[in-house]
């Protein structure tokens, strides 16, 4: 049999197309080798592609908050240092309860719910958990009256109001299962804090509150007791979308840098280290002088207070730790008035009478002003509180434990570094060598403690007068 032309010509052509479409297979076996071989994106791999971090939180104050248009709380600065250590903005986005917070967190997979969350068996069956950062226990809240719940069995027969979800709803139930026929009384949506403000108010006899958060609060309402430890020790963690390990990974990293390089005791110090020199007496005196004396001299206090740049509740409770409000205090050591002004500080600001209330506070914070513009080389963070302890022992001393730092290795220009070396000046071996010798050196440390203390109280009555409630910030 002889093949035509035509023949021969198709059977060429068919086998150019079935070469060509082996290779067509070929590369495209390769092109999906290449696609589906090649690592996926992670989480954490968007978060620094597109420069933002999304933290999904609780607006209290113990996670995130707003004072003056700046957001403060101990989760915002946790969070605000994971962003500068993957170097991308931070975005806030806020939830009312542990439901909204995972509901949120299902929305944005990508996100980091950072809400001083105890991690529980329950909770990790939606969401998985970074390393601990804190340890804290749930303990009985009572009022200062109701002195007779000694242990979780005296809870038996007796009203316990908590959130509806709540680990606390979860220990009360176990309680009530091994036999404590405690009553739950369950909250909708009621944050903690509102319940301890309820129970030193007397509205509610007991509640149950994490350690962390019913020690911040007593401050601010110092009649709610921090009654007996009910359940173990937990931790608190971060958590994140189960696929998420990468992005896991890198938060517990980012942990245990913080607390070597000293930057968690930092934060934590900001906002807890004066919770545990709680004096119910002298919280008591103060809550009820906010109230009675406070008034008559706030006009004078914001308007002085603006004029130098500073915040008026700061000065207000400087003006407390003072005098305690009073215009005619007299100290032994020869200060008058309200912000306890020296004779010869009088006398360099051109007051007469250091007992006029306006007289005395105008020059009180231009005293104040003078001595902050004096610590010009201090970073802004640690600049007042250096001012405050200046006012208070003199700024020679101040240099003196400057100069002490520096030669111990310290930075001279740190709070904290002040904080170990001002007291040091009450030792011969160090005051001898100092160009103003020997300083009482433990008193502008619990000076400056017990203003931030007041300052904090007035920043919270200040939140509550006003109902904050931000949802997003920058």
């Amino acid at each position: 049999m002889v093949e035509s032309a035509d023949t021969r010509t198709s059977a060429r052509a068919w086998a150019t197309l079935g070469r060509t479409a082996l290779v067509c297979a070929y590369l495209a076996s390769c092109v999906a080798f290449v696609f589906f071989t090649r690592p996926r994106p992670t989480a954490l791999d968007r978060i620094r592609q597109f420069g933002e971090l999304t933290v999904i939180t609780r607006n209290n104050a113990n996670c995130y908050y707003l004072y003056r248009d700046t957001p403060m709380g101990f989760e915002y600065d946790l969070a605000k240092s994971f962003a500068d250590h993957l170097q991308v903005r931070l975005q806030v986005r806020v939830a009312d309860n542990w439901q909204a917070l995972v509901e949120e967190l299902a929305a944005q997979p990508d996100a980091v719910i950072a809400a001083s969350l105890a991690i529980t068996p329950a909770r990790r069956q939606l969401a998985d958990f970074s390393d601990g950062y804190m340890a804290i226990r749930q303990h009985i809240i009572v009022n200062r009256s109701n002195m007779a719940v000694k242990r979780a069995e005296d809870l038996a027969g007796r009203e316990v109001h908590v959130r509806r979800g709540s680990p606390y709803q979860q220990r009360l139930e176990l309680l009530q299962s091994r036999g404590i026929a405690v009553n739950i009384v369950l909250q909708d949506d009621t944050p903690t804090e509102e319940l301890i403000q309820e129970v030193s108010s007397g509205e509610i006899d007991i509640t149950i509150a994490d350690s962390h958060i019913a020690r911040l609060n007593r401050q601010y309402y110092p009649r709610a007791v921090l009654g007996p430890p009910i359940g173990e020790e937990v931790d608190l963690g971060w958590a994140v979308h189960p696929r998420n390990r990468t992005l896991l990974s890198e938060i517990n990293r980012f942990f245990k840098t913080i607390k070597r390089n000293g930057t968690y005791d930092r934060i934590y110090n900001r906002y807890y280290a004066n919770i545990d020199s709680f004096d119910y007496v002298d919280l008591r005196i103060f809550h009820r002088r906010v109230r009675t004396r406070l008034p008559r001299y706030r006009p004078v206090i914001e308007t002085a207070a603006q004029e130098n740049g500073f915040d008026w509740r700061l000065i207000a409770a400087q003006i407390y730790q003072e005098s305690h409000f009073n215009p005619r205090a007299e100290s032994h050591a020869g200060a008058f008035g309200l912000m306890q002004l020296t004779a010869r500080t009088a006398r360099s600001l051109g007051v007469k009478d250091p007992f006029d209330p306006t007289g005395n506070i105008r020059a009180g914070i231009r005293h104040l002003k003078a001595l902050h513009d004096r610590f010009d080389q201090v970073p802004v963070r640690d600049r007042m509180t250096i001012a405050l302890a200046a006012y208070n022992v003199g700024q020679g001393h101040i240099h003196d434990a400057r100069r002490l730092a520096k030669r111990l290795g310290l930075d001279p220009n740190r709070w904290t570094s002040l904080t170990q070396t001002l007291p040091m000046l009450r030792q011969p071996k160090y005051y001898k060598e100092a160009r103003y010798g020997y300083c009482r050196g433990t008193e502008p440390v619990i000076y400056v403690r017990k203003i931030a203390l007041y300052y904090d109280i007035l920043k919270h009555k200040s939140l509550a007068e006003n109902h904050a409630a931000p949802f997003v910030a920058p």
